[in-house]
């Protein structure tokens, strides 16, 4: 009997995370990515992006993609250059995530709703995680050269 129908088993909150996580992305893609032009409404036309830059150096690196001809294996510099970019775009994750929190509030949902989107066991966690990110956000606004 699984978990799920079984009533003397605790659930597993690490599993529906990830049926969570599955459904997340077929949900958006099925209504928001798919046709190729709607995928590639994120995607700088001639430049990349830091998480894509990073995401594929790591799947040249565990060879989830290949290296195709003429194009030079990934070497020591290529992962510096993508370890160099994990800061930037830790900050831009944290400022998108502080945006789309702020949003979610904007259009009704609770800390509740919030916390369960965000795997969160309370209203008060995700309220935390807000102001935490709202000050990171604020302070790296702040840096010199930022705008």
């Amino acid at each position: 009997m699984s978990s799920s129908t079984d009533p003397f088993m605790a659930p597993q909150p690490e599993q529906a995370r990830a049926h969570r996580v599955y459904a997340s992305l077929h949900r958006i893609s099925e209504r928001h990515a798919a046709t190729g032009e709607q995928r590639h409404r994120q995607v700088h036309p001639s430049a990349l992006g830091a998480h894509e830059a990073v995401r594929l150096v790591s799947f040249l690196l565990s060879g989830a993609a290949q290296v195709q001809d003429g194009e030079p294996e990934v070497d020591h510099a290529d992962i510096t250059a993508a370890l160099s970019l994990v800061p930037l775009m830790r900050g831009e994750m944290d400022a998108l995530e502080a945006g789309l929190l702020e949003m979610a509030r904007g259009r009704g949902m609770t800390w509740q709703d919030i916390a369960f989107g965000l795997g969160l066991r309370t209203a008060q966690a995700a309220r935390q995680r807000h102001e935490r990110l709202a000050g990171r956000t604020t302070a790296d606004e702040d840096l010199p050269g930022s705008e």
